[in-house]
């Protein structure tokens, strides 16, 4: 796809998902605006701070006075209800969702025509494994912010999210029961994310507006009960 000129801002695009999504906009010929807490060339900082992201946003205004592209991927704290304290489940939500929405008012003023917003959820906004709550709820929190700013932007900006699953972002190749438990035969790897990211933000999704896509092999949609395939649980 041909993003030549576009602006795209990513949250934690130093690494991982969202490295591989701002390296497919660049080939695609967008100028790409990076925030992330890793050292780096970008901007550095942390979401979690007000201050920051209206730095941020004030840094990329002046030098391109529009945004065309807003990816909200930077990864929330993971900590459980035994050891999460008050102050790092805040945390949390501060980088999953108000980080989101704030950015999204910084930048309200300034998208241009055609603009689009792809917030990244996780598959874990309908599942859970113990001791999640802190990353959890904030990969909720998104994924329902999702909906909310599409019918509030209705008519300027397209709002989607995508829910990844099991993504390896070493891009490891795995084999036996890792594989086969998802029924396309595989884990996932950053592109299969990216891919989604590029087409939600070009014309050929000009339809798609608060919708949530989730992105893992199948995983979430394949009922198993004990017995199941050789699966036993152990009470």
């Amino acid at each position: 796809m041909n993003f030549k000129e576009k602006v795209v801002v990513i949250t934690g695009g130093a690494q991982g998902i969202g490295r591989c999504i701002a390296e497919e906009f660049l080939k695609a010929g967008a100028h790409v605006c990076v925030i992330d807490k890793q050292k780096g060339d970008h901007f550095v900082g942390d979401i979690a701070d007000k201050q920051i992201l209206e730095l941020f946003a004030q840094n990329v205004i002046a030098k391109y006075g529009h945004v065309d592209f807003l990816i909200n991927n930077a990864l929330p704290l993971m900590k459980g209800i035994d050891e999460c304290s008050y102050e790092e489940f805040q945390y949390a939500m501060s980088v999953g969702v108000t980080a989101p929405f704030y950015l999204t008012k910084l930048f309200a003023p300034y998208f241009s025509k055609g603009a689009a917003i792809v917030n990244i959820s996780s598959s874990r906004d309908r599942m859970s494994q113990p001791q999640t709550e802190s990353y959890t709820a904030a990969k909720g929190g998104i994924a329902a912010l999702t909906h909310a700013l599409a019918v509030s932007l209705a008519g300027r900006v397209r709002v989607n999210s995508i829910s990844p699953g099991w993504i390896d972002t070493r891009y490891t190749v795995y084999e036996g029961p890792d594989a086969i438990q998802q029924p396309v035969g595989r884990v996932g790897n950053p592109m299969d994310i990216a891919y989604m990211v590029l087409f939600l933000c070009s014309d050929k999704a000009g339809f798609i507006t608060g919708e949530n896509i989730c992105i893992d092999g199948g995983m979430t949609r394949q009922m198993i009960y004990h017995g199941d395939f050789g699966w036993n649980l152990d009470a």
